[in-house]
């Protein structure tokens, strides 16, 4: 199959439906996609302190790599395989704090916080070991607002080259701040390819055919779209009277009243930021359930509660319900035998057309 997209969005067509119906091609898809790219490993609230421990599970469903996050005497945050070196149990179950060692407890085998391995029962005699394979694995770490980002195959860009305009252009908001919001966890699952979804939430045609709610809230005819190399934004901004941001001074915005960011990060990430806080959603695949199996994890990050409900940011679990039944439709609809490929609008889904040519980049 081939996935080249022209790079003239005005004549280019869209990826083959091949790559969301073909189930051969979603290994492949996990590997080179979602294992190259930095990937969101929750928030850092459980960490703050020196021997805390927490296990994090990466793509449930997807990669399903068990990993462990730990902050060790001197403060340094350390990203590591949460798998035993002697016999692959998964050590860590919970979080845990005031710890000066991981242990596994199957055969007793001690870990250092930075993954060095200590103490191995029974090895005694054992020939030239340890050897640098019994050590934990270390994967790479970001922490970017108190949220931890890691790649755990060699990255296809560096992590400021994903996150790096987010970080600039959002300067002013105080992340730390942002407090997480357990009750409004959501996640949801729904039978579309993960694409499929990204790409309906990277353009804003379907808003007023899919979205009475949202549309009534925004002002559409200034509906703006930004391209980074590996993100991208929507700025929406806000009809008269419905809340709104105020812009930092300074601030591209400054003078217009912004109703949110949306913010997309290659492959899977949609950051919104609202005036109350943020709406973080990661998108995965689900293994083992053909190509169109899709989980989608809402996690929310309050800045101002008491804006919450209000605005754009207002209504998300009715947006997300109206997003679900319209790609769902187009799953559906790509097994058609009259439909093989779609042109894009060169006024609305030049972010598509972006996501399209990432993908076929990152696929070669």
């Amino acid at each position: 199959m081939n996935l080249a997209v022209n790079p003239e969005l005005a004549r280019a067509e869209t990826l083959d439906k091949a790559f969301y119906l073909d189930a051969a091609l979603q290994r492949v898809q996990h590997e080179r996609l979602f294992a190259r790219s930095w990937q969101w490993l929750g928030d850092l609230e459980a960490l703050q302190t020196p021997g805390s421990v927490a296990p994090r599970d990466l793509l449930s469903g997807c990669l399903d790599e068990p990993l462990l996050l730990a902050r060790d005497a001197g403060g340094a945050l350390h990203g590591l395989s949460n798998v035993c070196t002697h016999r692959g149990k998964r050590m860590l179950d919970a979080p845990m704090q005031a710890q000066t060692q991981i242990r596994c407890g199957y055969h007793g085998r001690r870990f250092a916080l930075d993954g060095q391995m200590l103490h191995a029962p029974g090895f005694q005699d054992a020939l030239d070991f340890p050897r640098p394979c019994d050590h934990l694995a270390r994967v790479p770490l970001a922490d970017w607002g108190g949220h931890a980002f890691t790649a755990v195959a060699e990255p296809l860009a560096p992590f400021e080259a994903f996150f790096g305009p987010l970080q600039q252009r959002l300067a002013a908001l105080p992340l730390h701040s942002f407090r997480h919001d357990p009750a409004s966890d959501r996640d949801y699952e729904f039978d579309a390819h993960w694409a499929l979804y990204v790409e309906n939430y990277l353009e804003g045609l379907h808003i007023p055919f899919v979205h009475p709610g949202l549309t009534a809230a925004l002002d559409l005819g200034n509906y703006r779209y930004e391209q980074q190399a590996w993100s991208n934004l929507q700025l929406a901004l806000a009809r008269p009277g419905d809340l709104a941001f105020d812009p930092a001074p300074g601030a591209s915005e400054q003078g217009q009243r912004v109703a949110a960011y949306y913010y997309w990060v290659f492959p899977n990430l949609m950051l919104n930021f609202y005036p109350w806080g943020l709406s973080l959603n990661q998108v995965i695949p689900i293994s083992g359930s053909g190509p169109a199996r899709t989980r989608v994890r809402f996690r929310s990050y309050v800045w101002k509660p008491e804006l919450r409900g209000q605005g754009a940011g207002g209504a998300l679990d009715e947006v997300e319900l109206e997003d679900e039944a319209a790609v769902c439709e187009v799953q559906r609809g790509l097994r058609s035998r009259f439909y093989q490929r779609g042109r894009y609008a060169p006024g609305h889904e030049a972010l598509v057309h972006q996501f399209h040519r990432l993908i076929a980049q990152a696929m070669a």
